[in-house]
């Protein structure tokens, strides 16, 4: 295959598999990486593409399976941890100083989670991911990915219950 009849079979297809990749990636610059990436990788087989009937449908799949493996990839979460919990618009001075101290104490009780826990947390309440997808990323079936939240979610509102009270008692 030549580099024009790349062209003409898989660029038309270039928009959906970026909003695809940004939908779960939820960055831009990541997402156009990982696309290119992703041409990268068809250029280097174009040879045995020949076979595939469906061509959107392959690179869909190829772009989607890239981001669930770089998202399954601890250090792309641990970078991505960085991600503001909460946006804080028109609150009054005080009580943005309160918000944005307990989002401060919220993401620190999450980076002391267990790991699992804290990558679900994290896929699920941070970046919005679906069960299904938080599945995928995971390789964990429903039932454990529920129980870990749960679990996740009960520890940070123990702590947070706790950290509260004590700030409280201090004032």
């Amino acid at each position: 295959m030549d580099a024009e009849s790349f062209k003409k079979e898989f660029l038309p297809y270039h928009q959906k598999l970026y909003c695809i990749a940004y939908h779960l990636l939820e960055d831009t610059d990541d997402a156009e990486d990982l696309v290119q990436e992703a041409y990268l990788k068809l250029w280097e087989k174009r040879d045995g593409l020949s076979v595939i009937t469906n061509i959107e449908a392959f690179c869909v799949t190829l772009v989607k399976n890239m981001c669930f493996d770089l998202l399954r990839s601890g250090k792309y979460l641990l970078a991505r941890q960085s991600v503001p919990l909460t946006t804080v618009h028109n609150v009054s001075p005080p009580e943005d100083l309160t918000v944005k101290d307990e989002a401060r104490q919220i993401k620190e009780i999450i980076t002391r989670l267990p790991e699992m826990q804290q990558r679900i947390v994290v896929l699920r309440d941070v970046k919005g991911c679906s069960y299904e997808e938080i599945e995928h990323i995971t390789g964990l079936n429903s039932t454990n990915v529920r129980v870990l939240l749960s679990r996740g979610r009960k520890k940070i509102r123990e702590e947070f219950k706790r950290l509260d009270h004590y700030e409280s008692r201090r004032s």
